[in-house]
């Protein structure tokens, strides 16, 4: 009989879970499309005597998961743990030393660490295979790094982070404002334990900077990654938008300019008759632009049990295969250190701000924009009360940095009441 391939799996959460359940549930199938039965021999998790919906009986229990890495019946480590360092990193490090394969959904570990990992395992002859760390149930990783070989990526872009696609688009289809959403995802469970992970940005831009290195040859550089999360996002900017026909998105994009690696991770309006626009809930979505293939769609669930734990074993079924292939798609010794570049590809912008209600503010304001070289191409003045003017702004192509030279001379201008929205308008 061919010889098993044996899993190790550290994190037993809904993800874990749900990896015992493909492996126990489909054996017969991973065996014939593997060529090779695909079993757990072993499993580490912080509390033994959890429920998890799933029996653990026939597998050994180790209370660490560093012991269940070096474990000689265990030929693949599955890190479904979490966290950019700790017993993640530290178990991932021992099975790597020990020679073992690895499979993770760690995106943050990657993140801040992938370049070392990657050069550990490869000096080791070892696999770290992520494809669950990026998108759930996507396969974005194996699109880049094979599907995609044959270009050179100019563009990715996407919705990365579930969480906060439900929550916009919550917003718009309920007409409730930022606050009473959040709650209602928090109490929905889709928040992290610190939800500036989610709504800061932060959990979708470790994604953007694992993209970003494949799709261009370069070390990740979470670093450099321009980041601006979904806060301050009103209900008046979600129907702002859609009056001008675009939906509000927390979208990631990452392009080489002969800048630099531009990666930026920001709300954004996208037209509402794009694929991107008409995402709802927590769904999520990668647009990947090559040369040859011109531009890829893939869209699916962002997150969960059943996406995620099938997203772990196309990583396991590779392995089972003899599939083998460099962390980041190319050998990571040969990773260049992409320069970082901040984003001046010239866009439209989306600006909303509270005037000081007294003659001549709106003038100051727009004597502002031209002398930064900034062009209004619409603007609309709402109800206001009588302190303040709400102002909606929408220009015509600019940069970032002569947007944000506008702004700083607003600001000195004692016509504001209070900090500014702006965001850019992405075509897609």
């Amino acid at each position: 009989m061919t010889k098993p391939l044996r899993l190790g799996i550290a994190g037993l959460g809904t993800v874990g879970a749900g990896v015992v359940k493909i492996v126990r549930q489909k054996a017969n199938l991973l065996a014939s499309r593997a060529g090779r039965p695909v079993v757990i021999t072993a499993v580490s998790a912080r509390n033994r005597d959890k429920d998890r919906g799933v029996n653990l009986t026939d597998y050994a229990w180790e209370d660490d998961p560093v012991a269940l890495a070096k474990r000689d019946d265990v030929d693949v480590f599955v890190e479904l743990m979490g966290g950019s360092d700790g017993p993640a990193k530290a178990a991932t490090e021992a099975a790597i030393a020990a020679g073992k394969d690895v499979v993770t959904a760690n995106k943050a570990m990657l993140a801040h660490h992938g370049q070392a990992l990657a050069l550990a395992a490869e000096d080791a002859g070892c696999v770290i295979g992520f494809e669950a760390a990026v998108a759930g149930g996507i396969p974005v990783i194996k699109a880049l790094s094979e599907g995609l070989s044959g270009n050179n990526i100019t563009r990715v872009m996407g919705v990365m982070n579930g969480t906060c696609n439900y929550i916009l688009t919550r917003m718009q289809s309920a007409g409730l404002p930022y606050d009473v959403v959040f709650e209602e995802a928090n109490q929905l469970g889709y928040l992290e334990a610190d939800p500036t992970l989610d709504v800061g940005g932060i959990d979708a831009g470790h994604k953007l900077s694992l993209l970003a290195a494949i799709a261009f040859g370069s070390q990740v550089n979470f670093d450099a990654v321009e980041l601006e999360g979904i806060e301050r996002i009103t209900i008046e900017d979600i129907n702002h938008a859609a009056d001008m026909g675009y939906r509000i998105k927390l979208l990631g994009v990452c392009q080489m300019t002969g800048r630099g690696l531009e990666q930026r991770m920001s709300p954004c309006l996208v037209p509402d008759n794009s694929p991107l626009g008409q995402l709802e809930g927590g769904t999520n979505m990668c647009v990947l632009e090559g040369d040859s293939v011109e531009q890829i769609v893939l869209r699916g669930p962002g997150a969960g049990e059943g996406p995620t734990a099938s997203a772990v074993m196309g990583d396991v079924m590779d392995i089972a295969r003899g599939f083998r292939m460099p962390v980041f798609g190319q050998p990571a010794a040969g990773l260049s250190k992409a320069k970082a570049a901040k984003a001046a590809t010239p866009a439209p912008y989306y600006l909303r701000m509270a005037l000081v209600d007294k003659p001549g503010s709106l003038a100051k304001v727009a004597a502002a924009l031209g002398e930064a070289g900034v062009s209004i191409d619409r603007m609309r003045q709402y109800q206001h009360d009588d302190s303040t003017a709400p102002v909606l702004i929408v220009t015509h192509k600019t940069t970032r940095m002569a947007l944000d030279a506008a702004l700083l001379a607003m600001a000195k201008l004692d016509v504001l009441a209070g900090d500014p929205v702006a965001l850019r308008i992405e075509s897609v």
